[in-house]
């Protein structure tokens, strides 16, 4: 395998976060999704604006993955207030880890996953959590492998259509 290389986003690589972004969500969801739903979430998930404030919010980070020159996937983590549901003082929340699908299969989300653990041992949270669409049984099986474990449920609004996420968490110190 070649290796990938993990490198922090800064706000001027924004256009490039934001086709990346755009890219993964929609190779991964679209075809489960009505092109109306989809359109109208890239929209607001990835409007620049949005993602300006965003990169400039001290509570989140994003990571690229490269491969040779090009950017395969990327890495969204949020602590403090800027996660979405918990916002538990001492926890890191991977809101997104999002692989091309040529790329799937060669230990990048690893890769990434493995990035936002490192900065959880240096932050000393009390735990890792994430939300992860019920019906997508590659990504649960990823997070299992991982240790993470199922706590709880919530709905995720797409356009119109009102989607289950599986609540997971790991705890650091176990």
């Amino acid at each position: 395998m070649r290796n990938a290389t993990i490198k922090k986003v800064a706000p001027e690589n924004i256009e490039q976060l934001q086709k990346i972004s755009r890219q993964t969500f929609f190779e991964s969801f679209a075809a489960a999704n009505t092109e109306a739903n989809m359109q109208d979430y890239l929209n607001r998930a990835f409007s620049m604006e949005k993602m300006r404030g965003e990169l400039v919010d001290e509570n989140s980070e994003f990571y690229f993955a490269f491969m040779d020159d090009k950017i395969i996937g990327y890495l969204k983590i949020n602590f403090g207030q800027a996660q979405t549901e918990l916002q538990h003082e001492n926890a890191l929340e991977i809101e997104r880890i999002y692989v091309l699908k040529e790329f799937h299969g060669q230990q990048i989300g690893q890769l990434l996953y493995e990035k936002a653990a490192e900065i959880a041992k240096q932050k000393a949270v009390d735990y890792m959590w994430l939300g992860v669409w019920e019906e997508n049984p590659r990504a649960i099986r990823f997070y299992q492998k991982n240790g993470f474990q199922a706590f709880d449920k919530h709905i995720f609004t797409l356009g119109d259509d009102e989607q289950i996420d599986i609540m997971m968490k790991l705890h650091m110190h176990d």
